[in-house]
């Protein structure tokens, strides 16, 4: 896979990449809502319909796929091409904080604060 095909999907939207890390282990949608609301302390709420639209993408340009069924439930996980595209997107944050932490002084833990 070249980098281009991967960069075009970059950056992620915040939805999105909180969608994709809920995504490392196997899960239906509700499982999904319910996680991108926790690991990203509350700041990400997924409605059902932007959640399934997102899969819809997510799945045509092969970020995620069905790997069972539960009843009703498709329970989808990151394709090879996905956990890729989620690394290079953190790659991308942690660059964001190395430049905040070098040229305006900020560190990890100044970035926090305000909201705790």
């Amino acid at each position: 896979m070249n980098e281009k095909s991967l960069t075009k999907h970059l950056p992620l939207t915040e939805a999105t990449y909180y969608i994709l890390l809920s995504l490392v282990t196997p899960k239906h949608g509700y499982a999904v809502m319910k996680e991108a609301k926790e690991i990203s302390a509350g700041t990400v709420r997924l409605a059902p319909g932007t959640l399934y639209g997102a899969f819809t993408s997510l799945e045509q340009n092969k970020l995620i796929s069905m790997v069972d069924k539960e009843g009703r439930r498709k329970i989808y996980q990151l394709t090879e091409k996905g956990i890729r595209i989620l690394i290079e997107q953190v790659d991308r944050l942690k660059i964001m904080i190395r430049c905040a932490e070098k040229i305006s002084g900020l560190l990890p833990a100044d970035l926090t604060k305000e909201g705790n």
